[in-house]
């Protein structure tokens, strides 16, 4: 972690630092390459165990090795247990404003809209699956008719459901997060769950590209349902991962989950399944 954590200081400024919305954490960083563009995008999401003391702001390392490969990036930071309003609903408020800000930030930017991904790495992972689901979902949280159209979601290390991680997050986190971070158990807010977790509305609809590493063995029933109800999916195993080498630069495995994710996410091969009508 401490290597990671080096690694983000180190990273070169972003382009501009843009609020989307009055509070300190409803920020996101913006990184456009060099050259002409329009851009790829990636949004990306940041973990820490939606933990206000965890986090930090954004993944920077991991923004600035897109950057480097022709991507642009929009990092966005969001309420977290601890913070004022965070948790269930102010966490997801959060992340789906920053993402529906994105068509406002390409206003006077050089990206391409018609190319735009999730990334999410940890507790960020969640995230990252849950945006393509909010086309699913009954307001507040369906997107607006000028939210960009997420075509693929790559999920790095985390979980694509939330009761199935309860007991597992103290063992990750040091402690229970997931009942505080939705203000109850399952039983006891079982809407809330199900809004808020991807595994609930598959197909997805969208490319999913899963990078797993010590949370591995908890991603595989997420990986086999989305595969199992047409979704496509594809999944990177690098070699003697930990949770976080795999998201920091000048390391092995940080470059090559980068390479994978260049080479991988923008493809848009074909047309992946639809979610099916209800009878």
């Amino acid at each position: 972690m401490q290597i990671q954590q080096d690694a983000d200081a180190a990273a070169p400024p972003p382009t501009a630092t843009l609020a989307y919305g009055a509070g300190p954490q409803q920020r996101g960083q913006l990184r456009i390459p060099d050259g002409n563009g329009p851009f790829p995008v990636a949004i990306v999401i940041h973990g820490g165990c939606w933990m206000a003391e965890l986090g930090g702001t954004g993944l920077p390392g991991l923004s600035e090795m897109l950057r480097k490969r022709g991507i642009a990036t929009w990092d966005i930071d969001y309420r977290r247990v601890g913070h004022a309003g965070g948790g269930w609903p102010g966490s997801f408020e959060d992340v789906a404003a920053g993402i529906d800000h994105l068509g406002a930030v390409a206003k006077d930017q050089p990206l391409d809209l018609d190319r735009v991904v999730t990334i999410g790495h940890s507790a960020g992972a969640l995230f990252a699956l849950w945006a393509p689901a909010r086309a699913q979902l009954a307001a507040p949280w369906t997107p607006p008719a000028n939210s960009p159209r997420i075509k693929a979601a790559v999920a790095i290390d985390g979980p694509g459901a939330l009761a199935p991680m309860i007991g597992i997050d103290a063992q990750v986190c040091g402690q229970p997060v997931i009942v505080p971070l939705m203000g109850g158990t399952p039983a006891q807010v079982p809407d809330a769950y199900r809004a808020a977790s991807p595994s609930d509305h598959l197909p997805l609809g969208v490319w999913q590209l899963l990078v797993t590493a010590e949370l591995g063995p908890f991603m595989q029933g997420y990986i086999e349902a989305a595969k199992a109800a047409g979704d496509p999916v594809e999944v990177f195993a690098p070699p003697a991962p930990n949770h976080f080498d795999i998201v920091t630069p000048g390391l092995p495995n940080g470059e090559a989950v980068a390479d994978w994710i260049a080479a991988h996410a923008f493809g848009m091969r074909g047309a992946p399944a639809a979610k099916p009508e209800a009878p």
